[in-house]
This record gives C-alpha cells, sequence and structure tokens, in this order.
C-alpha cells in the first residue's frame, strides 16, 4: 500500500488569490486548518471566509483545532524566540492528540490534503511538525512544503 502524500503551505504575506490559485495547481481537495484559533488579521484567512473561498474552488475546509499550537506555547515562543523550546512543548502536546493525529492520517488517505497554517517557513512553524509525527506514525508518506508564488 502506498502512503499518501501530504501538502502543508503558509500564508504569511501570502495574497489571497495567489495562495488559491497555490492550492488549486497542487490539486489540493482538502485544506486542513491547524491553527488553534482559526481567526486571522489578514482579510479573507479567518475560518468563514477562507473557507466559502476554498468551496468556491471545489476545495473542502476542515478546521483541526486540536492540532493548534497551545496559547501558552505560543506565548512563550513569543517571548523567548526559541523554537526548540516550542518543538519540545509541541511534541508533548502532540501526544496527548493521537485521536486527532489518527482522523487526519485517514483525511490524508482520502484526499489530496495540505495543512494551513500561518508562517511562511515550514520549518518554523508546527505544521511540519504535525507532518512528521503522521509519517513516524506510519499515515504519510511524502511530505511537500507549498510555497505561495
Amino acid at each position: 500500500m502506498t502512503l499518501p502524500t501530504l501538502l502543508t503551505i503558509g500564508y504569511e504575506n501570502a495574497d489571497l488569490d495567489a495562495f488559491l490559485a497555490t492550492l488549486v495547481a497542487h490539486g489540493v481537495t482538502l485544506l486542513v486548518d491547524t491553527r488553534e484559533r482559526a481567526q486571522s488579521r489578514r482579510r479573507g484567512y479567518s475560518k468563514t471566509a477562507l473557507g466559502e473561498a476554498l468551496r468556491e474552488r471545489g476545495i473542502e475546509y476542515r478546521h483541526l483545532r486540536d492540532l493548534g499550537t497551545p496559547p501558552s506555547l505560543r506565548k512563550e515562543y513569543r517571548l523567548s524566540h526559541d523554537f526548540g523550546l516550542l518543538t519540545r512543548g509541541y511534541h508533548a502536546h502532540l501526544a496527548t492528540r493521537g485521536e486527532t493525529l489518527e482522523e487526519l492520517g485517514t483525511l490524508a488517505a482520502q484526499h489530496r490534503a495540505c495543512l494551513l497554517c500561518y508562517e511562511a517557513d515550514p520549518g518554523a512553524c508546527h505544521r511540519s511538525l504535525i507532518a512528521a509525527r503522521l509519517q513516524e506514525l506510519g499515515l504519510v508518506g511524502e511530505v511537500e512544503h507549498l510555497r505561495v508564488g
């Protein structure tokens, strides 16, 4: 059995039309929002508006809040800028999210799924940690980090 490829994308500094075009160009059929709070100061990237824009392009939207970075970790990271510290804390968080990770693995097997978060650089974002954990669990194969533009 071939494991599904999982895509990831960040919307930092991304024009909404270019962001949506990137998803379409890569054949995404499901965008999985991994933000704890699916709100944004950037127009078009909050849950309702984004969901509508995706539907217009034939892409489903799912918000998996359980995979978001807990507020205490986000606050600590804003103060320290220590990604190693964030990584350790987030791994501990993921260890308590087995059901949600299994759900995400099932979704990835059924759709051309892409994980969404804010940061443009996947190496500085928790979505890369989610993707790596899914690989460790044998739920996805390759991971491809998309860039807008």
